[in-house]
């Protein structure tokens, strides 16, 4: 697991940038979060809440804990919340220790979440341990490109990002889904092999 250090550096600079990270976050295609979040049911859980930009698009009749490491963000999550009704559960966390008893969630979400985790594979394997056995990950995620080429350039500019927001734009994140023990049981790509819409449920 990445040093507590390094996870107080990255919220540190989330809680930062919550001021205007909605604007960021709504750079994403509404649609792709329609589609997404369309298919949450029962009990569900959403990984980096952020600012709350998908609460709206959440279904009625489910169970919504929403969590995230930044306490500024939260605080814009909890504003849109009392603006619009929702009903959710907002705690601060990280996605790397999950208080969360095995198997809790039958869907669980994250939307561009996994290029900010300091470890990952470590994030990946609290989503598996508390997803029920017949449940799914839903995930809208950017990751380094397929293309050699533009893969190597995304290595070469991914130190501004991640000293600007925390955030990783060189994530081998089909690599580390491989070794968290989730399964991929569907992959869209949205944006050539950049950002796709991923399904996961757990390997048999």
């Amino acid at each position: 697991m990445m040093s507590t250090k390094m996870t107080n550096t990255i919220k540190r600079r989330y809680n930062r940038i919550s001021s205007i990270f909605n604007l960021m976050d709504n750079m994403m295609p509404e649609g792709w979060r329609k589609e997404l979040l369309k298919e949450a049911q029962g009990k569900v859980l959403e990984i980096g809440v952020g600012t709350g930009t998908n609460l709206p698009y959440y279904p009625d009749n489910i169970d919504l804990t929403a969590i995230d490491f930044s306490p500024k963000m939260l605080e814009k999550a909890k504003e849109k919340t009392q603006k619009n009704n929702h009903a959710v559960a907002l705690l601060e966390m990280d996605a790397e220790n999950l208080i969360f008893e095995d198997n809790s969630f039958d869907t669980i979400i994250s939307t561009c979440v996994f290029c900010s985790v300091p470890d990952p594979v470590q994030g990946l394997k609290e989503i598996h341990r508390v997803l029920k056995p017949s449940g799914k990950v839903l995930m809208l995620e950017h990751m380094r490109s397929d293309h050699p080429v533009i893969g190597k350039g995304m290595d070469f500019l991914n130190p501004i990002g991640l000293h600007i927001v925390g955030a990783n734009i060189n994530r081998r994140t089909m690599e580390n889904i491989e070794q968290s023990g989730l399964k991929v049981e569907s992959q869209v790509f949205l944006m050539g092999s950049v950002m796709r819409k991923i399904t996961l449920t757990k390997k048999c």
